[in-house]
């Protein structure tokens, strides 16, 4: 490994002005991917920014008013674990669980596992689920995007130079919402998704008032079903129109043949994956 330069601020401020002030800085925080690049040489560092040693960076607060908000170095074990999480979102922390294994959820930030844009990967897909906001944060202030804006593409997002993602944001969930989250792999449990599918429901006398569907790892990001959220719209969510919404989201979905699966393999997983969240969903 090549020789570079280590900076350790201690404040968010501290260290987006070292990103800001030297163009080549790149920040480092769980180092879970990075770290892997660093290592097969695809990128070769001469500044690295350790973001570990900045205090309440990683806090996460809930508020019935605004939501809950958690810091972006926030491991994916402390998400896992929250009661606050637990308790308001459950889902979260249901997916967090399957990412990986323990001593990489006991690395990996939320903000670095956001920034980095892997579309393989279980957070982003729950997230979007609940309509999460991205506060970044640079030398000149703050600004909060939605994250199905802020991820663009496969490792492309909105993140500009001498930008961190200092929070994740999700707004208060309505009374009444269930969901539910299902990760499928073609090896281990411990491996990235080669489909990940989130589905949140509220229903009212049998008769669902809400579907939000997204769907995740078989495209460059992931995308929400909305074309198979009206579908379910003030109808029950019988067995008939759970398959129609399936075949819907087969239809939308642009999957990307890669390592773990062609695209035509992926579209089918789809399928299968919304049709059983959903009728979870319906049942609970």
């Amino acid at each position: 490994m090549r020789r570079f330069e280590l900076l350790e601020p201690r404040s968010l401020a501290e260290a987006c002005r070292l990103l800001a002030d030297d163009a080549d800085a790149k920040p480092i925080a769980g180092g879970t991917a990075l770290l892997t690049l660093i290592k097969h040489g695809i990128f070769v560092p001469k500044t690295l920014v350790n973001l570990k040693k900045i205090r309440d960076a990683g806090d996460i607060h809930y508020d019935p008013q605004k939501g809950l908000r958690i810091g972006g170095l926030a491991t994916i074990y402390d998400i896992e674990s929250s009661p606050a999480v637990r308790r308001h979102f459950p889902l979260l922390s249901d997916a967090c669980h399957v990412v990986a294994n323990i001593r990489i959820r006991n690395m990996a930030t939320i903000g670095g596992n956001i920034a980095h844009g892997d579309y393989q990967s279980d957070p982003p897909t729950v997230l979007m689920a609940l309509d999460s906001n991205v506060e970044l944060t640079s030398r000149t202030g703050k600004r909060e995007l939605k994250l199905y804006d802020f991820l663009r593409g496969s490792y492309e997002t909105a993140l500009e130079a001498g930008e961190l993602l200092s929070a994740v944001v999700i707004p208060p969930p309505p009374s009444g919402l269930r969901g539910t989250y299902i990760k499928f792999t073609t090896g281990s449990s411990e491996e990235r998704p080669c489909a990940g599918v989130a589905v949140m429901a509220r229903t009212n006398d049998g008769v669902c008032r809400e579907l939000r569907l997204v769907v995740g790892a078989v495209s460059p990001r992931p995308i929400r079903i909305e074309s198979g959220e009206q579908m379910a719209r003030d109808e029950k969510l019988s067995p008939a129109l759970i398959e129609h919404i399936a075949a819907e989201a087969r239809r939308v979905v642009e999957p990307i043949d890669d390592l773990r699966g062609p695209a035509d393999y992926k579209r089918h997983i789809v399928g299968v994956l919304v049709r059983r969240a959903v009728t979870a969903c319906a049942q609970n």
